[in-house]
């Protein structure tokens, strides 16, 4: 490996590190920024890049955990009885949560959802039950796209470094 490709390889990583913690904190794209970052460095890198399979493969990830994360986020809230107005209130609360570290991430959906339900005219504990399964989805969508984006980056690490030791020297 080059020096230039080992540089490029750790600004890929660090830029797709990025991308993991939009897994958890809202706002952030998680794997559509570690599809991105792949595929830019394919474009620069060419050959030494990561391959169309991998970026196939890549592709799929995303799309596979975007839809999970949708959907877990609506399993959770209607399961436990959220309206609309219950998921837009985690959401929002997650985005708020943001601004107040650790425990902001973990009781700012939570809070948004029963705010906004309470809002709607329903009472503290039908409110509080939707708010804990819009808080749940949410943290199962947030625990998939983790996963996503760990193996995309591991797919995509393991996949660089052998095309670099397996190419022909000029």
């Amino acid at each position: 490996m080059t020096a230039e490709q080992i540089i490029g390889l750790s600004l890929a990583l660090l830029v797709m590190c990025v991308g993991m913690a939009g897994s958890i904190l809202p706002g952030i794209p998680s794997t559509p920024l570690v599809l991105i970052t792949a595929i830019g460095h394919r474009l620069y890198f060419g050959a030494t890049g990561p391959g169309n399979w991998v970026l196939m493969i890549l592709a799929a990830i995303t799309a596979f955990s975007l839809l999970v994360d949708y959907l877990a986020s609506m399993y959770g809230a209607k399961k436990l009885g959220a309206t609309w107005r219950g998921v837009l209130g985690a959401v929002v609360g997650g985005l708020v949560g943001i601004f107040f570290n650790l425990p902001g991430i973990l009781l700012g959906p939570f809070i948004g959802a029963v705010v906004f339900e309470m809002a709607a005219g329903r009472k503290f504990k039908e409110a509080g039950r939707a708010g804990l399964g819009a808080t749940l989805g949410l943290l199962g969508g947030a625990v998939v796209k983790l996963g996503g984006c760990v193996a995309m980056m591991g797919l995509f690490t393991w996949d660089v470094i052998q095309r670099c030791l397996n190419q022909v020297p000029a």
